[in-house]
C-alpha cells in the first residue's frame, strides 16, 4: 500500500467542535483537517482518522527472541521483528530515534501485506513475529491484521511496547498477542512528565491489565540511566509494587543506558548500577530478575523455585544450558517454571539476519 493516507484508522470520535479526536493512546489527540497525532503517523482525513504507515515497515529482521527481551517465553527460538515509524512517547534518550522520530515517510522502504508477513514467519521457520523497534500502540490496526495472519498459521505474536494505550485499542492489540515486554521506564511521574513526554500511570494500568486481565506472557524492562532514574528508593518502590500488584513471577529485565538522542550528557551505566538493582529487586521477593547490556553471566541464569538448581543458563543471547522438562519443568524436583515454553529448546543463537518480504 502506496497512498500514506489510503487506511483508515480506528478509535476516533467526532466532538462537538468539529475537531477528530484519537483514542489510541492517552494522549487523544484532538485533530484539524490534515493534522497529525503527537505520533505523527495517525492524521485526521476529512472527517476520518488514517493510519499513514499501513504495510509499510522500516525493514524485517529475524533475532533471537531473547533480543526483545523474553526470557520465559519460548527459549532459543527465532523472531520475525519490525516497526514502522513514530511514536506516542518523546523519551530524550530513545535509542531508536530515527525510526520511532521518523517525519519522513520516505524511511519506509519496505512493505509486506498481513498475509505476506505471516507467510515469510512460517517460511523461515520463525517461532513467532515481534512488533517492535516502534512501539505497536501507533500502527495498531496493521499490527492486529498481522497478528490474526500469523495465528492462522500457528505463529506466536510478541508486542514490545511502552504500554502507553487506551480502552478499545489496548483490548483490541493484547487479544491477539501471546506475549508482550512492557518498558516501565521508571517509578516517578516526573520521569515520566519530565523525560517521556507521558504519564505513569496509564503504563502501570496497562501492565496490570495484562497480567490480570489477559492471557499475554508478561515480561518487564527497565533502562536504568544514571541520576535519573536509579536510586535505591525508586528501585524499591517499583519492585514492591510489581510484588504487591503483579506477583513475584513476572521476569524483570534491568538494562544499561548508553547515551543516545537528545540524553547525551549523561554517561553510560555502571554495571555496578545494574547489578546493584538486580540486588534490590530480588531482597524484595521477585523471583526472575536479569541484567542486560553487561557483562554479568549470572545476571542470565533462571533457577527452579522448588531446589535452586540452574534451569536456564545464558551469555547474552546464547543459551547455554537447558535442563526444562518438555513440561517445562525442573528434571530435579518436578517444580514448574512459570512461562510459556515448547517441547524443546530452539538453537537460534545470537543471529541477526536482516530480510525482505515484499507484498
Amino acid at each position: 500500500m502506496t497512498d500514506e493516507t489510503a487506511y483508515p484508522a480506528k478509535y476516533g470520535i467526532r466532538l462537538p467542535d468539529g475537531r477528530v479526536q484519537c483514542d489510541a493512546c492517552p494522549r487523544a489527540c484532538r485533530l484539524h483537517e490534515g493534522q497529525r497525532g503527537f505520533c505523527f503517523v495517525r492524521m485526521r482525513e476529512g472527517d476520518r482518522l488514517v493510519l499513514t504507515t499501513y504495510g509499510r515497515s522500516s525493514g524485517f529482521c529475524i533475532d533471537p527472541i531473547e533480543k526483545k527481551p523474553l526470557n520465559h517465553f519460548l527459549p532459543g527460538t527465532s523472531v520475525l521483528s519490525f516497526g514502522t515509524a513514530g511514536c506516542n512517547l518523546g523519551c530524550t534518550f530513545c535509542q531508536n530515534w530515527d525510526i520511532s522520530k521518523a517525519r519522513e515517510m520516505d524511511r519506509l522502504m519496505d512493505t509486506a501485506s498481513p498475509a505476506a508477513l505471516a507467510r515469510a514467519a512460517r517460511d523461515w521457520d520463525c517461532a513467532s513475529v515481534a512488533y517492535t523497534y516502534n512501539d505497536p500502540v501507533v500502527f495498531n490496526e496493521y499490527a492486529v491484521d498481522v497478528a490474526v495472519a500469523c495465528r492462522e498459521n500457528g505463529t506466536r505474536n510478541v508486542a514490545v511496547t511502552a504500554g502507553y494505550v487506551a480502552g478499545d485499542a489496548r483490548r483490541d492489540l493484547f487479544a491477539v498477542m501471546d506475549a508482550a515486554n512492557v518498558d516501565l521506564k521508571a517509578f516517578t511521574e516526573d520521569f515520566y512528565r519530565r523525560v517521556t513526554g507521558s504519564h505513569l500511570a496509564p503504563v502501570l494500568d496497562t501492565i496490570a491489565y495484562l497480567v490480570h486481565e489477559s492471557d499475554v506472557w508478561v515480561e518487564l524492562t527497565t533502562l536504568l540511566i544514571p541520576g535519573l532514574n536509579d536510586s535505591e528508593e525508586e528501585l524499591r518502590s517499583m519492585f514492591r509494587w510489581v510484588m504487591a500488584e503483579l506477583g513475584p513471577d513476572v521476569p524483570h529485565h534491568l538494562t544499561a543506558f548508553h547515551p543516545d538522542h537528545r540524553l547525551r550528557m549523561i554517561g553510560p551505566t555502571p554495571v555496578s548500577t545494574v547489578r546493584r538493582a538486580r540486588a534490590v529487586a530480588l531482597e524484595e521477593g521477585l523471583h526472575f530478575v536479569y541484567t542486560g547490556n553487561v557483562d554479568d553471566v549470572s545476571g542470565g541464569v533462571t533457577s527452579c523455585l522448588g531446589c535452586g538448581t540452574p534451569l536456564i543458563e545464558r551469555d547474552g543471547y546464547t543459551i547455554l544450558a537447558y535442563r526444562l522438562t518438555s513440561e517445562g519443568r525442573c528434571p530435579r524436583c518436578g517444580v514448574a517454571l512459570p512461562g510459556r515454553f515448547a517441547e524443546s529448546v530452539g538453537d537460534f543463537g545470537p543471529r541477526r539476519i536482516p530480510v525482505r518480504i515484499g507484498q
